[in-house]
């Protein structure tokens, strides 16, 4: 950095229950934390009652309608001082939603002082359907007088049909490693390694000062990777999510027996689905796709903004 030109502040924030998505933010700001200049200062969001990992089936289903209807939870303070030029916000997707930890502090006082006209770069590490969470973070970072200028996502190896059963399974039994014909769950090591290379090109903005200019930072550079055969996919899943959660919401508190009585038909409803209509959708949309061809690309330039190509 120039003589004369002050230090400058990066704010790292992120909820990492597994661990991967520190790695991932581990690799992404390295570049940054060597750069001269650049000073960063990365913290974990923590909820006040902390969430299960590995979960059990009830814990993980009980947290449905609080993540899809965006109520977050309690936060402890990051009791953080001084203003920050630019926020890197680390999220995973729980239910086509940011996690609830994240949802809760974005919705707190503290956020929205430290965001109020602050640059953001969000960095997603999740299955494969992160559109829906990503527009609900717009949302968040909006009422929070934020800018939201970059937009990074590294999803799990292995096709979609296979992650629907490697991601519960990591889940729900803390295993991730690769079995029979399954992938090892979770985004591959060479892709969360390859992340640094986001940081590199934020350290040449930063000394540029291109995070106080209105476009995106890391444009071209693979950030973002929209699979227009699961747009639609997604918001039907989307609009099914916001009725069933509603219904387990009306049965009762969480952890009360009405709703695990809903939540047990609603998984019973739910794995008939994957197990049936998901697999003849997915050959549906394989055939449609070139008939709606201009309009789905047209769709994934929308998701992949700010950092598509």
């Amino acid at each position: 950095m120039t003589a004369g030109k002050k230090t400058k502040r990066v704010l790292v924030l992120y909820y990492s229950q597994s661990g991967q998505l520190k790695k991932v933010l581990d690799k992404f700001v390295a570049p940054l934390e060597k750069c001269g200049g650049i000073e960063c200062d990365c913290r974990a969001i923590k909820p006040v009652i902390s969430y299960p990992y590995p979960w059990s089936f009830y814990s993980f289903f009980n947290i449905f309608p609080e993540a899809v209807y965006l109520d977050g939870c309690e936060v402890e303070a990051l009791d953080i001082k001084g203003e920050y030029d630019l926020i890197i916000l680390g999220y995973t997707v729980w239910f086509l939603s940011p996690s609830i930890p994240i949802t809760g502090f974005l919705k707190s006082a503290e956020a929205k002082r430290l965001f109020a006209g602050k640059p953001v770069v969000t960095v997603i590490a999740c299955r494969d359907m992160w559109l829906i969470a990503q527009e609900k973070m717009k949302s968040l970072l909006e009422n929070t007088g934020a800018h939201l200028r970059d937009n990074v996502v590294l999803t799990d190896q292995g096709k979609s049909l296979y992650t629907f059963i490697t991601t519960p399974r990591w889940m729900l039994t803390g295993k991730k490693n690769a079995f029979w014909f399954f992938p090892k769950a979770g985004v591959a090591d060479e892709v969360i390694a390859a992340a640094s290379r986001f940081g590199k090109r934020l350290c040449s903005a930063l000394r540029n000062d291109d995070e106080q200019k209105n476009g995106p930072m890391l444009r071209n550079m693979g950030a973002v990777n929209v699979n227009g055969k699961l747009i639609a996919t997604e918001r039907i899943a989307h609009r099914s999510f916001l009725i069933w959660s509603r219904l387990i919401k009306k049965a009762g508190p969480p952890n009360s027996r009405r709703r695990n009585v809903i939540i047990t038909i609603y998984a019973i409803f739910l794995l008939t689905l994957v197990l049936t209509v998901v697999p003849l959708n997915m050959i549906i949309r394989k055939i449609i796709y070139p008939l709606r061809k201009q309009a789905i690309d047209e769709t994934i330039t929308y998701y992949e903004q700010p950092s598509g190509k």
